[in-house]
């Protein structure tokens, strides 16, 4: 099995896919939740046969955040794409640990991420919310659902309850900074300290201007 003209094969699937209509969830999405996988599987010595495919097909089905059936996206996303893997002929030794890196990596489904190649799809997807780009999928994903970007009189949640589904900035409060503490690899939890000093410290100076 050549690797390399496989995730020629999944990359050219994922091109196809990945909507341009949703900036949080375009092919680029994808990309770099791939380059951070494969970083992390190398130090990590995971198996890559299962990293790769996993990493790409992660969100093979693509729900929106606010459609009821958010929490089965990872489970229906596992489901095609091992379709899809069995119609390139990918090794099905592979195909249960792959399907379980897949529905593990969702946040909403909050299914427990059981083997370290589940662990560091997770964590690379879960990344790629976080720092300068979790910034902009975040905004980008307000403009989507025509949510305000912050609450007039508290904008940083101080003396209010959190309300995601009103405000961008709360979101931070609600899933983003929570999602940080859990990054299950060490390089997974170095690399999401950095992204959360980015965005705290994006705060900091938003509040110099609201």
């Amino acid at each position: 099995m050549n690797l390399a003209e496989i995730e020629s094969q999944l990359a050219n699937k994922i091109a196809i896919l990945a909507s341009n209509e949703d900036p949080a969830h375009d092919y680029l999405h994808f990309k770099r939740v791939v380059q951070i996988a494969k970083k992390i599987a190398l130090q990590e010595k995971a198996k890559m046969e299962v990293v790769l495919p996993a990493a790409w097909l992660h969100d093979f089905v693509i729900i929106p955040k606010n459609d009821s059936r958010r929490k089965q996206a990872s489970k229906l996303s596992a489901e095609a794409a091992l379709l899809f893997l069995r119609e390139i002929n990918y090794p099905e030794i592979y195909f249960s640990e792959i399907a379980h890196a897949i529905e593990a990596h969702s946040f909403s489904a909050n299914i427990e991420a059981k083997t370290i190649e589940a662990q560091i799809v997770q964590d690379a997807d879960r990344l790629d919310g976080l720092g300068a780009i979790g910034l902009a999928r975040c905004f980008a994903t307000a403009g989507l659902m025509r949510r305000a970007f912050y609450a007039e009189n508290d904008p940083f949640c101080v003396s209010r309850p959190v309300d995601d589904s009103r405000f961008t900035i709360d979101h931070f409060y609600a899933k983003l900074f929570k999602t940080a503490d859990t990054l299950k690899t060490k390089a997974g939890r170095d690399e999401g300290a950095k992204r959360v000093v980015i965005m705290k410290r994006y705060l900091t100076d938003l509040a110099t201007e609201v």
